[in-house]
């Protein structure tokens, strides 16, 4: 079942080193943005994490062919979700995880998006916001898969995915949904195959339905203090200004989107690969970094999704790629249904059995960075690439610098407490 697909496709033929990078962009003007800007750790985290990723700061190894004795530096990353840098690895191993899961059936992409004037509510309390999303998304859609009157009447299963970002790297808030269109039935005998090929579910009738209960939730969180309204949301942080909030909100209609059905299971994955681990913005989206003007290019969806150049100052750059730090922690994509983590394999091999599928969910396979990239990619990374016939093996350790500024700093420290 899909085993000739290959989750980083395409990949390979970038550059692998572009003209310029995030971290570029943080190490020449991060410095001045410091200063004059009220940092959140969690943001400072971010940028440290992305200027010294694959640095002699986080350490790494040296590496000697055992064939030609070729040697190279091979430094470490960061493992920041928020770094461009290291998505790759990450994004390919959900994904060939993701490709097991797959049943014979159509998908379907729905798109739930938050008003704009939720905006600066949003930024101040990310993830009490978030949390309410993702429960009135959810909740949602379950209660549509078990409405008979909608096709189905049964349990309905999908993945959410949390974004935050447009093409321009503006706050836009949103929740990207793929969904089988099919349920499994309350005694679980059957599934339950939608006789709809355009659409899932009525998307005038979604949207209504997730207003009312993201309000609702909204409310709640409110009444019980949960939410902060700090600097230009000082007004909606009394009860006539709250009011007036969700005044707002009750008269606005709300976008839920659907997309047309996927073609296949090939097309999920594709698009799976192209969503789950984005970060903001990729380095190859960036094209110069030049007298404090960072130029990059964007998809304008307002126009047939024409690529289209953007020149930004430096600070305004950084000020919109920090708008999309996630809170520490924070899961950005969910499991529901049928696919909910405590119950998926279970789940997901009677669905198999009911539609005909003999092969069924096993345990993902524990593999090496080496072992995963040579299945999915035929690449060998571990090839010499100088004279391309031996194996590049480790042969030393190369400290980190960051464990021993923390080294230092922790004795400056008991020296200070022992005077």
């Amino acid at each position: 079942m899909l085993s000739a697909y290959k989750p980083i496709h395409g990949e390979e033929s970038l550059p692998s080193r572009p003209a310029c990078e995030v971290a570029d962009i943080f190490r020449e003007y991060g410095r001045s943005y410091r200063m004059n800007n009220k940092m959140p750790l969690s943001h400072m985290k971010v940028m440290s994490d992305i200027i010294n990723c694959r640095t002699e700061f986080k350490g790494g190894h040296i590496e000697k062919c055992d064939s030609c004795g070729y040697e190279r530096n091979a430094y470490n990353s960061c493992r920041n979700r928020h770094c461009p840098k290291c998505q790759t690895m990450a994004k390919a191993r959900w994904l060939d995880a993701r490709m097991h899961e797959l049943l014979p059936a159509r998908y379907y992409h729905e798109v739930f998006t938050l008003p704009h004037e939720m905006n600066p509510v949003i930024l101040c309390n990310k993830e009490a916001i978030f949390t309410i999303l993702f429960k009135a998304v959810s909740e949602t859609l379950l209660l549509f898969g078990w409405n008979t009157r909608n096709g189905l009447g049964g349990k309905v299963g999908f993945i959410a995915i949390l974004h935050t970002w447009n093409q321009v790297l503006l706050d836009h808030f949103h929740l990207h949904c793929v969904i089988p269109a099919g349920a499994l039935s309350p005694d679980e005998s059957r599934w339950i195959s939608s006789r709809r090929w355009r659409i899932l579910f009525n998307v005038k009738a979604l949207s209504i339905v997730f207003r009312a209960k993201f309000i609702e939730y909204l409310e709640q969180a409110f009444d019980k203090g949960d939410l902060h309204f700090p600097g230009n949301t000082t007004s909606y942080g009394t009860q006539a200004g709250f009011r007036h909030l969700i005044r707002k909100l009750w008269s606005k209609r709300w976008v839920v989107y659907s997309k047309r059905p996927f073609a296949g299971p090939e097309q999920v994955l594709d698009y799976l690969g192209r969503y789950t681990h984005r970060v903001a913005i990729s380095n190859h989206r960036i094209i110069a970094l030049k007298d404090g003007v960072v130029t990059f290019f964007y998809r304008d969806r307002r126009d047939n999704d024409t690529k289209k150049i953007m020149s930004l100052d430096a600070q305004e750059f950084i000020r919109r790629f920090l708008l999309h730090v996630i809170p520490e922690g924070f899961m950005r994509i969910r499991y529901y249904g049928f696919l909910a983590n405590r119950s998926k394999k279970h789940n997901l091999n009677l669905i198999r059995r009911l539609l005909g599928v003999r092969e069924e969910l096993s345990d993902t396979r524990k593999e090496s960075v080496r072992d995963l990239m040579l299945r999915l990619t035929d690449i060998d990374i571990t090839r010499c690439p100088h004279c391309k016939n031996g194996t590049m093996r480790t042969i030393a350790e190369i400290p980190s610098l960051q464990k021993r500024h923390l080294y230092i700093i922790h004795n400056q420290h008991m020296v200070m407490n022992s005077t």
